[in-house]
């Protein structure tokens, strides 16, 4: 009868055993991928900011307009030298964005990165002008001149290294969040595929 107690006593101690080596080996799996999740969305958030490149442009513009009446044997002139200094800035809100953490497979999905955000804040100055009072500047007339000075100066901003600079930037800054991955043994996507280095970043 005593070997009997015995035998289940010792049967319950080693349920107890088991059970309790199993959850303390499976809690562990799971508290390790929480920590890397939570270590990975922090890494994400902190290169959440914006990643501006800058540059100076400059440009000098002649307006002229005229008005004619009597087919052209009368005309109202009126002109300015436009001298234009502008600042403009290259720049992508990583907070807008959007990734999936796959904690099963430890994979982060980066699924969408927001365009570039140009800014253009052009300081615009008029000398020589010239007017007739039958002909006077109005302030259509310097809304326009500012809109043809904006879309000149995005011309130029296509065409210099100010948008390639902003992307080597931000591809800097992604780069972060793939050291980290690795780091603990994730993996990063992007597009469908494995990036596995800074330079498969394609953007």
């Amino acid at each position: 009868m005593i070997n009997i107690y015995k035998k289940l006593f010792f049967g319950l101690l080693f349920l107890v055993f088991a059970f309790f080596t199993y959850k303390y080996f499976t809690g562990e799996e799971n508290s390790t991928t929480e920590y890397n999740s939570n270590l990975i969305q922090e890494q994400i958030k902190s290169v959440g900011k914006l990643v501006v490149t800058e540059g100076h442009f400059s440009q000098v513009l002649t307006f002229k307009d005229k008005d004619s009446y009597l087919g052209g044997l009368i005309s109202f002139d009126k002109k300015a030298i436009v001298i234009v200094n502008s600042d403009a800035s290259v720049a992508y809100d990583l907070r807008q964005m959007k990734y999936e953490i796959d904690e099963k497979n430890k994979i982060i999905r980066i699924v969408s990165i927001p365009k570039e955000e140009i800014k253009i804040s052009p300081d615009i100055q008029y000398y020589n002008i010239e007017q007739s009072k039958f002909n006077e500047f109005t302030g259509a007339d310097f809304n326009n001149i500012t809109k043809k000075v904006k879309a000149d100066l995005a011309k130029k901003i296509e065409k210099s290294s100010l948008k390639t600079n902003a992307e080597n930037r931000l591809i800097s800054e992604l780069s972060k969040i793939l050291l980290v991955t690795h780091s603990v043994g994730w993996k990063v996507e992007y597009q469908g595929s494995e990036i596995k280095s800074e330079k498969e970043f394609k953007l």
